[in-house]
């Protein structure tokens, strides 16, 4: 049986990780949004995470053929927000044209750039999932 002060270490350590996890992940996800030049379509780095969601067009995001281009598509991020009637609708973030006439280096960091956004879009929800939780724990008492 493991000590509580073994379990407490490994608690530890998996935490930790996650917020060195998160730190580097923003750092890189904030190189990308520049470099990419998402900058010009959202000015502010934050409201990046005002979107529902995000996805491409041109590329696989699948498992079985991630990163896999989509011939005779065109590439482009594209953003999910709620608008005013609360309906559903897709932004243009970024355009970079015909799936095989863009560079191997460049659709890397296309993909990096969405999974980056996902990840800590996760993480946000997260904290939102735990700030409610807490509005009801603080409803009981």
């Amino acid at each position: 049986m493991d000590s509580k002060i073994e379990r407490l270490k490994r608690l530890t350590e998996k935490i930790v990780s996650y917020e060195i996890l998160r730190k580097n992940n923003i750092e890189k996800l904030k190189k990308l949004y520049v470099e990419l030049e998402i900058k010009e379509k959202v000015e502010d780095f934050e409201k990046l995470f005002n979107f529902k969601a995000m996805n491409l067009s041109g590329i696989s995001l699948n498992e079985n053929d991630f990163g896999k281009i989509k011939e005779g598509k065109y590439i482009q991020i594209i953003a999910i927000y709620k608008n005013d009637v609360n309906k559903m609708k897709n932004i243009n973030l970024k355009y970079f044209g015909r799936a095989e006439k863009v560079d191997k280096k460049l659709l890397d960091k296309i993909v990096e750039f969405v999974i980056r956004w996902r990840l800590e879009k996760s993480f946000k929800n997260m904290e939102h999932y735990k700030n409610l939780i807490k509005l009801i724990e603080e409803g009981k008492e």
